[in-house]
C-alpha cells in the first residue's frame, strides 16, 4: 500500500521516514518530495510498506501524531489524476489575429 504523509518537517529525509514506519512492519520504499530547482523538501513524501495489514496499523497509529516538532498527517495515498497542464478551460489560442505588426 502507498501512504500519504503531510507537514513533514523540512529536516525529515528519506531514511528518516523508512525508519519511522520500519516499526510497523516492511517499507518498500520511503521518499520525501524535494522542490526540483532548490533540492528542499516540499514537506511531504509517501511511504510504500508490503502489507496493508501494517500499512494500515501504521497510518491509525501515526496519523495527527507529532514527528520532529510537527504534527504530521498520515493516509493511504490517493492515485494521481491526470489534468492536462497549463490548461484554464476553453481555447487559449485566442483564435486567429492575424500577422503581428508594431505600430507606432
Amino acid at each position: 500500500m502507498n501512504i500519504f504523509i503531510s507537514n513533514l518537517s523540512f529536516r525529515v529525509n528519506d531514511d528518516d521516514l523508512a525508519q519511522l514506519f520500519e516499526e510497523y512492519g516492511q517499507v518498500s520504499s520511503a521518499k520525501v518530495i524535494t522542490d526540483k530547482v532548490t533540492g528542499r523538501s516540499r514537506g511531504f513524501g509517501f511511504v510504500e510498506m508490503a502489507s496493508d495489514e501494517e500499512a494500515n496499523r501504521a497510518i491509525e497509529e501515526l496519523n495527527q501524531v507529532e514527528y520532529d516538532g510537527r504534527t504530521i498527517s498520515v493516509s493511504e495515498a490517493k492515485p494521481r489524476e491526470d489534468k492536462p497542464r497549463g490548461s484554464f478551460g476553453g481555447n487559449r489560442g485566442g483564435g486567429n489575429r492575424g500577422p503581428r505588426t508594431n505600430r507606432y
